[in-house]
């Protein structure tokens, strides 16, 4: 799902900041013409302030968490949990360790953990075959958390939605990737 608006200042952030037009190898290993890294407006005060209302809509109502994997999910994760403190919800921020912590309790998820079988959704910047997200969704479910849906800032739409879906979920994105590429060359011209 992708939803727009006119004059979108998240979307403009994003062609500016986030899109590079070029010859790129991503993280799954393919090459592509379009990258979008969205960390220069997550990690930006005023660009969180843009993304993390816009991803909160988009979480589940009754999430008792919202996680992520780190790194392109750590912003997110915090900037949606104190969107919703800032909404009166109660909605807490976990961070999913790329391997297990190597000392104390040897934990996979850091933060402040639900109930078990809570409900939690998942975040991420970028997804291009839902791989990153996934392997939070099995940590997070190995953990004894239920996980329905990822939210995602772009959907390249490369395969991720039908990975997430063939593994239970669904994916909802606030744009696709052809929007922020449009409107990076409204940019240009």
């Amino acid at each position: 799902m992708s939803q727009r608006f006119e004059h979108d200042p998240l979307l403009e952030r994003l062609a500016k900041e986030a899109y590079r037009h070029g010859n790129f190898t991503l993280a799954s290993g393919r090459s592509s013409d379009h990258y979008v890294n969205c960390k220069p407006v997550s990690l930006s005060g005023s660009g969180l302030a843009l993304l993390c209302p816009a991803m909160l809509a988009l979480v589940e109502a009754d999430a008792a968490a919202v996680g992520g994997l780190t790194l392109g999910a750590d912003p997110l994760v915090s900037g949606v949990a104190l969107a919703a403190a800032q909404a009166g919800r109660s909605l807490n921020a976990l961070i999913v360790r790329k391997q297990a912590k190597g000392h104390g309790t040897g934990a996979w998820l850091e933060g402040p953990l639900p109930e078990q079988g809570a409900l939690v959704t998942v975040l991420e910047d970028v997804v291009t075959t839902g791989g990153s997200s996934i392997k939070a969704v099995e940590q997070l479910r190995a953990a004894g958390f239920t996980v329905n849906r990822v939210v995602t800032i772009v959907d390249r739409e490369e395969g991720g939605a039908a990975a997430m879906q063939a593994a239970g979920l669904e994916l909802h994105s606030l744009y696709r990737l052809e929007e922020v590429a449009a409107q990076s060359q409204e940019f240009k011209a």
